[in-house]
């Protein structure tokens, strides 16, 4: 095994986690190759890893975003213009562990303080899509290929869909745009100050992600152990051409963020499900939950709301499609 195998495996999967999960549950009694040994081994080691990595990510998440203040990444995004502002707002997204929902404020103050809407919309696409977290929670599931692709492919669909959305600041809400924003400036933060603002946001994070998470495990766990594998690949299969469409649509009613969204992609596609149908509806799911559409519909009208979802939903399936077709090269 290479070093990086084991990083993958061991570091970031914690498949000696789930080994010695199986030895002690064996002792218990239970058969861990039967369904109900198999969903309780699969739920607590999911749990445990997904909330590992979740405190580990946030906290140095956060502890990096204490440079990066609203109003220090308003100064940051105004220095660019073009193409380049959709860019920057995009990886500046990465930096923001935030659920969609959580996005929205931030992308209502950004508009406010005058930022181009484009701009504010490729932060908007991108912060729930393809922050760090998603990043190495990929790698520890599906392979480093796959998460980068992904990380790549989402940032396009941020600076395409913010480009496009440009100069329609005629339909967000008056009061948005009227809001204005004072520009304070940040204090300077010691370390410690930093570490301790990392760990709140850390602890904020965790209680409200925990329950997504233990909802997500919980269906991973189901569909790994319950559903049969022939259900799955008839539905999301090869043979079904319009199961990234499908996946798409399903996943958009659904509320829940990287971390509780990982579980189920996980169990689908061990199922037989294809990686561009599963990543699909891990991105419908993060990035055009109905709470988080219901949110934004508050500050811009129905037309820009409209493109907004249709923009996403058409890049989300695009990039569905492209996992599907070269899926032999990527696993």
């Amino acid at each position: 095994m290479g070093v990086w195998d084991f990083i993958q495996d061991q570091v970031l999967g914690m498949k000696w986690l789930n080994e010695l999960l199986g030895i002690g549950l064996s002792a218990l009694g239970l058969d861990v190759n039967g369904r109900i040994g198999g969903s309780v081994q699969f739920f607590i080691y999911d749990v445990l890893k997904i909330t590992v990595l979740l405190c580990v990510l946030i906290f140095a998440i956060s502890y990096i975003q204490s440079y990066f203040p609203p109003e220090r990444s308003k100064r940051i995004l105004g220095r660019f213009h073009g193409i380049w502002a959709n860019i920057i707002s995009a990886l500046l997204g990465t930096v923001t562990p935030f659920c969609s929902c959580s996005s929205i404020p931030l992308f209502i103050g950004f508009t406010s303080a005058g930022l181009p809407l484009g701009v504010t919309f490729s932060f908007l696409i991108s912060s729930p899509m393809v922050d760090l977290g998603s990043l190495v929670l990929l790698m520890s599931i599906f392979g480093a290929k796959v998460a980068i692709v992904y990380v790549i492919l989402g940032l396009v669909i941020a600076v395409v869909g913010g480009t496009m959305i440009e100069h329609m600041e005629k339909y967000v809400e008056s009061f948005v745009l009227s809001a204005g924003s004072v520009d304070i400036e940040s204090p300077d933060l010691t370390i410690r100050e930093r570490l301790t603002y990392a760990k709140e946001q850390m602890l904020g994070t965790f209680k409200k992600v925990f329950p997504y998470i233990l909802v997500g495990v919980g269906i991973g766990a189901l569909i790994h152990n319950w559903i049969p594998e022939s259900w799955i690949e008839t539905v999301l299969g090869s043979n079904n051409p319009f199961g990234v469409i499908l996946a798409t649509i399903v996943g958009i009613p659904m509320y829940a963020d990287i971390f509780g969204t990982i579980p189920v992609a996980e169990a689908l596609l061990s199922k037989g499900a294809q990686l561009g149908t599963v990543l699909s509806f891990m991105m419908a799911v993060t990035t055009l939950s109905l709470p988080s559409l219901i949110m934004l519909r508050k500050a811009v009208k129905p037309k820009l709301l409209a493109l907004f979802i249709g923009v996403c939903a058409v890049g989300i399936i695009l990039v569905g499609y492209l996992f599907n077709a070269f899926q032999f090269i990527l696993i």
